[in-house]
């Protein structure tokens, strides 16, 4: 008897409390990235008792895991990806809590509606994706996706969409070093270093009308001084810099760096321009996966459609991800449209009964999806078709100093460490059911001139 929806359903309307409970429960103690310890035991002390086979920590990083289900017979990797970390100020204002609860549950019920199922079903636990923390790509570098066929999730929003438009990104760190002096008595024989942050900022808003319309420049300067009276030796701007390729990306990149260049001239300062992480892909959405997404959350009643290509965007992780194996990354609706997310409201909105609602309905969508490429060859097969198809060319994802590659010829993503010091895997894990390699320390390369 084949597997119905309504079986998934019922299986989900099982695990309702529980994915409810540690949904709550993530919400309510909000970790940044690489710091989500708490998160980490609650999904893989659910995951152990459900006879997942749990591995943590996983590539290197601490608060990730791999929990693997194996069926009774060979056949297709799937794995569900769950994110659980924060954001400063807003908690978990991008509903990353309804992500991991309500993955883990689609991942439980198809293991408890085939029970003798083929192949694996996978859960893995993928921290850091906010902030530039690019998790799943260090996971990826450590060889945890090296046996997955494929890679689902699904993300809260103000909207329900099978799939949506994911710009690459560049995640930049621009320091720069003058001379301190007293800022009254002789602020001629110093140089301000945040006087060369402010120039490179406003030579930022002048490059904003002359590059292609789909590209986002957007910065803070986290490091101006310590006192109105000492000129600044030191100030720093964090920036992020996004389009819809890797190789726009790599042009903007090299702008940016001849603009920080431009202004420690024009102030008599120094200037290092360095990414503080891999850069993220451009998402490839595998729409025949999506579709089958899409067709669940109908039957279930609600509406979801597909985003245009132009349609505004954000940047993740999963687009590196989406260049080795086929993936989806559909959205199902937990507050009003309009709701931006990383607000306020959109953390508020995750917590309600109403998110949960929508998180099971996806869910299912899920669990759906993951039932089909276990026990329908052509599904995975027209999956990987429309990969391959896609797939072209290579990433071109280098970074000025060579440090952020990511060639599919290579069959790499990018690795490396960031320069807030987080680890990512050094050497290579094996996959899904080999041993975890050790944290990286140290900084990467800066990727501009000083």
């Amino acid at each position: 008897m084949s597997l119905t929806l309504d079986d998934l359903v019922a299986a989900l309307d099982a695990l309702r409390p529980r994915m409810d409970e540690v949904s709550l429960a993530i919400h309510a103690r909000p970790e940044l990235k690489f710091a989500e310890f708490h998160a980490h035991e609650l999904l893989t002390g659910w995951l152990g008792e459900e006879g997942f086979t749990v591995r943590s920590p996983a590539g290197g990083l601490a608060t990730a895991f791999v929990a693997v289900h194996e069926g009774r017979s060979p056949g297709p990797c799937v794995a569900v990806l769950a994110e659980y970390d924060a954001l400063p100020g807003v908690g978990h204002g991008c509903g990353h809590n309804l992500i991991a609860a309500g993955g883990a549950a689609a991942a439980i019920a198809v293991v408890r509606a085939l029970p003798g199922h083929a192949g694996t079903v996978a859960v893995i636990g993928t921290p850091g994706e906010e902030m530039g923390g690019a998790g799943k790509i260090r996971l990826a570098e450590a060889g945890i996706f090296d046996a997955v066929d494929a890679a689902v999730m699904v993300h809260p929003g103000d909207r329900s969409l099978t799939a949506r438009p994911g710009l690459a990104a560049a995640h930049l760190r621009v320091d720069f070093t003058g001379v301190s002096a007293h800022a009254s008595v002789s602020p001629w024989l110093g140089r301000s270093a945040l006087s060369g942050a402010q120039l490179f900022l406003q030579a930022l808003d002048a490059m904003r009308q002359f590059v292609p319309p789909t590209a986002r420049l957007h910065g803070i300067v986290t490091d101006g001084g310590q006192a109105p009276n000492v000129v600044p030796a030191h100030a720093t701007v964090d920036l992020y810099a996004r389009d819809t390729t890797a190789v726009s990306v790599e042009s903007l990149v090299r702008r940016i760096t001849d603009a920080a260049d431009g202004a420690a001239l024009a102030t008599g300062t120094r200037a290092r321009v360095r990414e503080t992480g891999p850069r993220y892909a451009e998402r490839r959405n595998n729409m025949a996966l999506a579709e089958r997404f899409g067709a669940a959350v109908r039957a279930l009643g609600v509406p979801i459609t597909a985003d245009g290509p132009g349609s505004p965007a954000g940047s993740s992780d999963i687009g590196n991800l989406s260049h080795l194996m086929p993936v989806i990354h559909p959205y199902i609706q937990i507050a009003d449209a309009g709701t931006p997310s990383h607000s306020e409201p959109m953390r508020d909105a995750a917590a309600t009964p109403f998110a949960h609602d929508r998180t099971q309905v996806a869910a299912a969508g899920l669990a759906r999806v993951v039932a089909d490429l276990l026990t329908e060859p052509e599904l995975l097969a027209a999956a990987r078709a429309e990969f391959a198809a896609s797939a072209g060319a290579s990433l071109a994802g280098t970074s000025p100093a060579g440090g952020v590659s990511a060639s599919l010829a290579g069959g790499s993503l990018a690795g490396g460490v960031g320069a807030d010091g987080e680890g990512a895997g050094g050497e290579r894990a094996g996959g899904l059911r080999a041993g975890m390699g050790a944290p990286a320390g140290g900084e990467r390369a800066g990727s501009g001139r000083e």
